[in-house]
Parts: C-alpha cells; sequence; structure tokens
C-alpha cells in the first residue's frame, strides 16, 4: 500500500471515530485535511485500522466505476441492510447486483415516473389541506407547524403509493408502525449505544448487542417485514380476483390544470430545478460512500500526492481488504471543486454554464449525492420528480418564516439518516411560522 499521509489517531480503540461523532460537521475535517495531506490520505480509525479517503476527481471516478466488483461494501453496512431490508438489491455485489438492478430498472423509467406524478400531487395537496384546515382554526394569520415532519409524511405516503401501492396514511393522520420508529428515534442515542456502534465499525455483530439503538433497529425491521407481508397477501388476493374495486389506490386530487407536468417539472421550469439541486448538493442524505477493495488495485490521481516518505506520485496502491472513503459532503462543498461560494445556498450556479472543476466529477450533474457507477440511485428520477412536484404545490401557497428569523440556527440531527433540526429541539424538528399567500 502507497505510505500516504494523514492526521495521527488519539486512540488505538478509537482511531478518530470519536472526533468524527463529536463534529457538528465531519465533513469540515475532511476538508482540512485534503489541505494538510493533499487529495489522498489516511484517517486512522478503530483497533489500528485505516482507510484511504480520495477526494482527487479521477481517483473519485475511478473508484465509483467499480463499484460492486472491484470494491464492495463494509462488513457492518452488509449486516446492518441484510438486517433492515434483506438481502436485495441494496445489499447484493457484482452480478448479483448487475441482475436485480437490471430486473427494476423499468419501475424507475421516464414512462413509468410519467404516471406517478398525480401520486406526488395528490399527497402534496393533502398537505395542503391539513394546513388549510389548521390555519382555518385559528384566527392569525399564520401558524407554527413543524414542517420537517410533515415533509417526512409527504415522503412516506409518497414512496408507499408509488412504490409498493402501501397507503401508509401519515397525511391523514395515521401513525403506522414504520413511523413509531421512526419518531422514536428522534431522542437520541446513550453513550453505550454510541460506544457499541463505533466499535461495530469494526465488529459488525456487535450490532446484535441489545442497546436502545439496536432495538429500535429491530423494531423498524419488523415494521417493515409487516409491510412486506401484507404487499405479498395484496398480491395474491389480485391474482386470485379476490380483491374489489374499493381497495385499489387511487389518486384522490391528482395532478390539476395549474400544476407543471411531468415534462415541465423535468425541463422547462430551470429556476425549481436549480433549487431542487442546489439543495441535493448541500445536503447529501449520505455524507460518505465507504468501500473494502475486493481485489488489488492501482487508483489514478489528476493532481500528484506527497506520501509520508516525501515522495510524490499520481496512483496509488490498494491491496485487497483496503478502506476507501469518496466524503460526499465534503466534495459537493468543496471550494476547489464548486468556487468560493461552495457553501452558499445560491441557486444560481445551476443556471450558469460556467467551466468549473466540478465538472471533472461524474455522477448525476457533477455532484455525489446519488453515487455515482453502477450503484448511482436507481430512483433519482423518482425523487427529483417527488421532490420539485411538492415543492412546486407548497410555494405556491405558503411563506414560511424560521422562529428567530434568518438567525435562526439550524443543526444536523442524527438518526438513520442526518436530518435538519432547529437548534433547541429535543429531535429531528423543524417548526416554522407558516402563512397563506394571496395569488
Amino acid at each position: 500500500m502507497t505510505p500516504l499521509r494523514g492526521p495521527r489517531s488519539q486512540s488505538f480503540l478509537f482511531g478518530l471515530a470519536r472526533v468524527f461523532r463529536a463534529s457538528d460537521d465531519a465533513s469540515l475535517l475532511t476538508e482540512q485535511w485534503t489541505k494538510d495531506y493533499g487529495p489522498a490520505f489516511c484517517v486512522p480509525g478503530a483497533f489500528g485500522s485505516k482507510r484511504v479517503v480520495i477526494v482527487d476527481p479521477k481517483a473519485v471516478t475511478h473508484f465509483y466505476s467499480k463499484e460492486t466488483f472491484g470494491y464492495v461494501q463494509t462488513p457492518l453496512a452488509r449486516t446492518f441492510i441484510e438486517r433492515l431490508f434483506g438481502r436485495g438489491l441494496l445489499w447484493a455485489e457484482g452480478e448479483s447486483h448487475r441482475r436485480q438492478r437490471k430486473a427494476l430498472s423499468p419501475a424507475f423509467s421516464n414512462a413509468a415516473i410519467r404516471k406517478l406524478s398525480s401520486v406526488f400531487y395528490d399527497s402534496a395537496y393533502k398537505l395542503k389541506d391539513a394546513w388549510d384546515a389548521m390555519l382555518d382554526s385559528t384566527s392569525a394569520d399564520s401558524m407554527m407547524i413543524d414542517v420537517q415532519t410533515w415533509m417526512n409524511h409527504v415522503s412516506l405516503d409518497s414512496i408507499g403509493i408509488a412504490g409498493f401501492g402501501h397507503d401508509f396514511g401519515t397525511l391523514n393522520g395515521k401513525v403506522p408502525a414504520v413511523v413509531r420508529v421512526f419518531e422514536s428515534m428522534n431522542t437520541g442515542s446513550s453513550p453505550f449505544s454510541i460506544l457499541i456502534f463505533l466499535l461495530s465499525q469494526v465488529f459488525p455483530f456487535l450490532l446484535s448487542v441489545p442497546t436502545s439503538d439496536n432495538k429500535q433497529w429491530a423494531e423498524l425491521n419488523k415494521a417493515m417485514a409487516q409491510i412486506a407481508d401484507d404487499l405479498l397477501e395484496r398480491t395474491r388476493k389480485e391474482r386470485e380476483g379476490s380483491l374489489d374495486g374499493k381497495s385499489e389506490e387511487k389518486s384522490i386530487i391528482g395532478q390539476l390544470t395549474t400544476d407543471p407536468t411531468w415534462e415541465q417539472l423535468v425541463s422547462d421550469l430551470p429556476y425549481l430545478d436549480a433549487i431542487a439541486h442546489e439543495v441535493l448538493r448541500l445536503h447529501p442524505p449520505v455524507t460518505d460512500t465507504n468501500r473494502i477493495a475486493a481485489e488489488d488495485d492501482i487508483i489514478p490521481l489528476s493532481t500528484p500526492a506527497t506520501t509520508s516518505t516525501g515522495e510524490m506520485v499520481t496512483s496509488i496502491i490498494i491491496p485487497k481488504g483496503t478502506m476507501v472513503s469518496s466524503p460526499i459532503r465534503m466534495i459537493n462543498r468543496f471550494e476547489a471543486f464548486w468556487g468560493p461560494d461552495a457553501k452558499e445556498f445560491e441557486p444560481e450556479r445551476w443556471l450558469d454554464d460556467a467551466d468549473i472543476p466540478a465538472k471533472q466529477l461524474q455522477g448525476h450533474r457533477h455532484i455525489l449525492t446519488f453515487s455515482d457507477g453502477p450503484r448511482i440511485c436507481l430512483g433519482r428520477n423518482f425523487a427529483l420528480t417527488e421532490f420539485k412536484a411538492a415543492l412546486s404545490v407548497i410555494i405556491r401557497n405558503y411563506a414560511f418564516e424560521l422562529p428567530d428569523g434568518p438567525e435562526t440556527k439550524i443543526e444536523r440531527h442524527r438518526s438513520i439518516l442526518p436530518r435538519p433540526k432547529v437548534a433547541g429541539e429535543k429531535g429531528a424538528n423543524v417548526p416554522m411560522k407558516v402563512r397563506r399567500v394571496d395569488l
């Protein structure tokens, strides 16, 4: 292995894992280390382990291109995915992953997503009905609403109906088991749970230790299994013809004539598209891609790196079994790629055809939010269409204000995926003052 430079370990037991855990934004640590040690460096892990972090565009492109064959998921990730979702597409590697992805691709084609647009609008208008009822119940012209929770409801109901034909009903006030489990994760982790999680990165079997977090994962797995059983039973009845028309899922409101069409959402609303992509660039739900080299590899670099011996190299040797990491959040926000305003919310950057270094990256629109290579997110166009459809309805009907105005501090809440929260809130809550707008 090429002897790369990197930050020093603070503990044989944890390496720098506790430093990452304690950081409000670990991507800033990675960025500083990139400036200190170059486009490829080593970060110490638990029990003397190390992972190679790559920030160089050529290296990142090479890394993602060899996903599922040359680089595979870590034992911890595979154990976690299997327990939560089973041995499906997310868990699979190599030829099995290729076959499953090919089989699922038609469900995420443009033609399929076009037909689902009415489902996305339906969820957005259910949200509007609920908010209008809340605003009608008060004499004030505005109301504090936990927008984050309602956005979760929109996403969950849309995915349930569009993806599985299953209505979770959260926008109608239902609280299914899967939602109860997610909400229970808002309270944070105990010190013992954090310790077990940090050590499980080296010893995945520790996920079996009955910590409060692991018990919640087990509950979520049980809830997902129940949904799967319900869907299988529904499919069986449909094949037998025993379902009546009332059980078929229909769009109640669907797409109104004033709503953008699917074609408009995709290509005719450039500023809406710019906002969507700027949010995705700044706030990727998955902050890093961590993989294990399944075979010896040589990763090329577009910018030479300096080794711990002082040698300048244009490629790095990766032995089989080495952990390699692509820091998605850091790369998406790196000034060297996106310019001096890289960490600012500037949708206008997507309206310019500037020749910026970020264009050396592959991925969807040169961001890594949807990953890249053979594992690039199969549902990215599904997610973008749902996002734009919901946003187009909401911004035409409401105006929003944070509790303390523009100075309101927003923090990252750790859960299955990081979510925003207003500082001081116990969980992933973003209360906002919501009022109607006159069109």
